[in-house]
């Protein structure tokens, strides 16, 4: 959260890769399934759904960043879709290079069945500044933060690291040397 994820996605979408946003399928796919909607209204009661029939992702964040076990058993229906979403697209792609980003990949076990992990990272005061940039106040960037692993634990896991504390076209060049690298042209 907030060391540059999405921005080394489009990146690498510049590069020829074909990206997969598991929170973007979340935003504008599956929080609009009828059985999620009826799974949210269930697990969190009529607040949960705003006057237009959609959920209200802030008022359920605020719910299950403090409850871990309803964070939980609302992952158990967003989880499965988010794997479903992720296969389709893999198959429908399957002609080009492809990367996925999915946060707390190692914190829901996800990491399994991919060729290799990028961790992209930065240091935790640049994450803040991110985070803060987008409106998101310090102390939820922490309550976030601090649920998720440890940083070091990621970087150690994964096969490939981006640095990003730096500038824009120091992670373009980061990103470029890392697309020759893996498609076989460095």
């Amino acid at each position: 959260m907030g060391c540059g994820k999405s921005t080394v996605g489009k990146l690498l979408v510049k590069e020829g890769w074909s990206r997969g946003d598991t929170d973007e399928w979340v935003r504008s796919r599956i929080l609009f399934e009828r059985e999620v909607v009826e799974a949210a209204r269930t697990l969190f009661g009529a607040a949960a759904i705003r006057a237009d029939g959609s959920i209200d992702r802030s008022h359920v964040g605020h719910l299950v960043f403090s409850d871990p076990a309803l964070l939980e058993r609302w992952e158990s229906v967003i989880h499965p879709r988010v794997r479903a979403y992720t296969s389709s697209w893999a198959k429908e792609n399957q002609d080009q290079p492809r990367v996925v980003e999915i946060p707390l990949l190692f914190e829901k076990g996800l990491e399994k069945g991919f060729d290799f992990i990028v961790c992209v990272a930065s240091s935790s005061e640049t994450q803040y500044v991110r985070l803060m940039e987008r409106g998101v106040s310090r102390a939820l960037a922490e309550q976030r933060i601090t649920k998720q692993l440890p940083l070091a634990l990621k970087i150690q896991s994964s096969h490939f690291v981006i640095w990003n504390d730096g500038s824009l076209g120091f992670l373009s060049e980061q990103v470029a040397h890392l697309s020759r690298h893996l498609l076989g042209r460095a």
